[in-house]
């Protein structure tokens, strides 16, 4: 990839959850890092799939932008969102950022992470070019190594990226997985305000089920 057609079956078929709500920790880190409201910004979204947050960045009255190498989800949105149909573009974001503008910030929420290693440095390179000078990056739940799904997944060439044939990434192409250490290495280019790891037991009801994801901050100096 990159972007693997495995998705666009899953929009067809609604045979993957499809959140139709926010995604709360982008909410967060959004409101907490990016200050919206003082003036109005420019954001686009990696990712941007069945448009879970569309609807928070327009009560923001952000100039919202999406892309996604769904062709099935882009053309719902641009039926459900007639004003943003010029901004919301099917394509592969480990190619290519197919706007004229710069933003104050781009956002994703577990997109980029089904992507091995080097298309996830592509897309940061784009993001880079993209942003603004001080604008930032906001990637929600990109899966740590400390997740469950590593040590059950198969390998790849990419030591970082496994597949699956079951489990809870099954259906979802490949998944790509991060360390501290990997982590800094993939995002040198910027600098970072914030980068936590959060993991979750579940108890009930799977006992003990581990997850365990990052969620990162990062400027353009």
């Amino acid at each position: 990839m990159t972007f693997s057609n495995k998705w666009d079956t899953c929009y067809k078929n609604k045979t993957h959850s499809m959140n139709n709500w926010p995604f709360s920790d982008l909410v967060s880190y959004v409101m907490r890092f990016s200050k919206p409201g003082k003036s109005k910004i420019r954001v686009l979204e990696l990712g941007c799939g069945s448009g879970a947050n569309i609807p928070f960045f327009l009560s923001l009255n952000a100039e919202y932008f999406g892309i996604d190498g769904s062709k099935t989800t882009i053309r719902k949105l641009k039926k459900k969102y007639p004003m943003l149909k010029n901004n919301i573009v099917v394509g592969d974001f480990t190619k290519e950022l197919p706007f004229q503008k710069k933003f104050d910030l781009i956002v994703d929420r577990a997109s980029i992470n089904h992507n091995p290693t080097n298309g996830i440095k592509k897309c940061l390179d784009l993001v880079h070019q993209k942003l603004k000078t001080n604008g930032k990056f906001i990637g929600i739940d990109w899966v740590s190594t400390r997740d469950i799904g590593y040590k059950s997944g198969r390998k790849t060439n990419d030591i970082f990226t496994k597949s699956y044939v079951g489990g809870r990434y099954y259906g979802v192409s490949k998944i790509h997985f991060n360390n501290e250490k990997h982590l800094l290495n993939l995002l040198k280019n910027f600098k970072i305000l914030c980068l936590d790891e959060k993991i979750y037991k579940s108890i009930i009801p799977i006992k003990n089920k581990t997850i365990a994801v990052w969620n990162i901050v990062a400027q353009k100096s």
